[in-house]
């Protein structure tokens, strides 16, 4: 009986391991993108509704940070815009760690919250849009062509945190590219060189990013479908009140604890998505 007990927990040892070899071999074979390896820039921006859109904005960038914080991946600040009264309308911030972008990747589009608003004297239910947009960073191995004729470059003062010194000098930096009318914009650091290498960097990585989409769509006919990130292309619906659901409108993933998603935990979302993506090339 000893013995049989032994085999038993010997057999089901090995299939554990093995199970756990398969889910590392799947877990490869989705971040295998050619900057799937990279780190990742993650823009966030509020849809039309003022204060409500702005909070919801700021809630998707706590969630996105506390899910980097749980992989240990740093967070960077690059540009952040504040609401009028709370909240955000813009911020974009760097995630930085190996296959930070490969994660993240599917995340771009338009993510819609419904809840009862705190800012609502009359208590009634809201919804209210975000735009996410995902690209990798680029490093020297790839290399993208910008010409200086195609670039309009501004100067501003900065905004936000950072004490007065920050407001003092134009240290802003927003870049637009023409041809495709890309906006970037960094006001991070003090030094305006510096700011405009960075906003150079974030560029760079649009138009390869742009790029990587156009070959998808070559490559599926579903692909345009996928990666559209217009207003009216939602990919995830948060419901807050009067129950609680979060669901990916991709891949019909459905989780009810919306508090835990909110506060990072997204795994689930990430996994399903990726797999999709692949499927949908191999077909």
């Amino acid at each position: 009986m000893e013995e049989d007990a032994t085999v038993l927990a010997e057999a089901e040892k090995s299939l554990e391991q093995l199970t756990t070899y398969a889910a590392r071999l799947q877990l490869e074979t989705l971040l295998s993108g050619e900057a799937d390896s990279n780190d990742a820039f993650i823009e966030i921006n509020a849809g039309a509704g003022g204060t409500e859109a702005q909070d919801w904005a700021e809630m998707l960038g706590r969630m996105y940070s506390r899910w980097a914080e749980a992989h240990n991946y740093k967070l960077e600040i690059l540009d952040e815009n504040a609401g009028e009264e709370a909240g955000i309308k813009s911020i974009t911030f760097k995630v930085i760690g190996h296959q930070a972008y490969g994660w993240l990747k599917t995340e771009s589009g338009v993510h819609r919250l419904v809840r009862i608003s705190p800012f609502d004297s009359n208590a009634r239910r809201h919804t209210s849009f975000a735009s996410v947009w995902v690209y990798p960073v680029i490093d020297d191995s790839i290399q993208v062509e910008v010409e200086e004729k195609d670039l309009r470059i501004d100067t501003y003062r900065a905004s936000g945190a950072g004490g007065q010194h920050v407001n003092k000098t134009e240290s802003a930096i927003r870049i637009t590219h023409i041809p495709t009318n890309i906006v970037v914009q960094c006001q991070s650091d003090r030094s305006q060189h510096r700011n405009r290498a960075q906003a150079m960097s974030m560029l760079k990585a649009r138009l390869y990013e742009l790029e990587l989409r156009k070959r998808e769509e070559k490559l599926s006919s579903q692909a345009a479908s996928k990666t559209d990130i217009g207003w009216g292309h939602q990919i995830r619906s948060y419901v807050l009140q009067p129950y609680q659901m979060v669901k990916d409108n991709r891949t019909g993933v459905e989780r009810g604890n919306a508090a835990a998603v909110l506060d990072g935990d997204i795994d689930c979302y990430l996994e399903a998505a990726l797999a999709q993506r692949i499927g949908g090339e191999e077909e």
